[in-house]
């Protein structure tokens, strides 16, 4: 059985602990605290400061490791240290929060320059009124055409596999089973 590291990114309030906690297979280590700066939040009563932790069994030959990172800005030294050793990542995007564009490209950007491993977009909140579809999401990010944008819905259990399933079918021919 071959574990795999994945890196759960994206800006803050986009879905990141909720689609770890969606499909782990494992009691989801989190640290999540109250936010303590007003404003920082608004409806949000916790944020991430360190991590999420999940895991979940892919196929017979693949468990993921999922590692989830903060959101706020005040904690992106967390994003050198998760990195380390990583397979691959998802950028979770909440499709409907234009004004977290911005942050969702600086993110990328950030960790697609690190090392060069398989990434998905994942573009969450897709049940909620006014979310760009993916196809609108990858240009409003302008992210090439080789960039996968896929639908989201972190709440939702099959979902969260269909992006995850994506991204494992980016495993390099010698990782892969069959």
């Amino acid at each position: 059985m071959q574990r795999l590291k994945i890196v759960v990114t994206g800006p803050f309030g986009a879905g990141k602990t909720q689609f770890i906690n969606t499909i782990s297979e494992i009691g989801v280590v989190t640290t999540e605290r109250r936010i303590s700066r007003s404003g920082e939040g608004g409806a949000k009563e916790l944020t991430t400061v360190a991590m999420d932790f999940g895991q979940i069994t892919i196929d017979e030959d693949h468990v993921l490791d999922l590692f989830g990172t903060p959101g706020q800005k005040r904690f992106d030294f967390m994003f050198s240290i998760l990195s380390q050793g990583m397979w691959g990542f998802v950028v979770v995007v909440d499709s409907s929060d234009r004004g977290s564009y911005p942050q969702a490209q600086e993110i990328l950007e950030f960790f697609d320059g690190l090392t060069p491993v398989p990434y998905v977009v994942a573009a969450n909140k897709q049940d909620v009124r006014g979310a760009l579809p993916p196809y609108q999401l990858g240009k409003a990010l302008h992210l090439g055409p080789e960039v996968r944008v896929l639908p989201c819905v972190a709440s939702d259990r099959s979902s969260v596999r269909k992006v995850l399933l994506d991204l494992v079918s980016s495993l390099p021919r010698g990782t892969r089973s069959g």
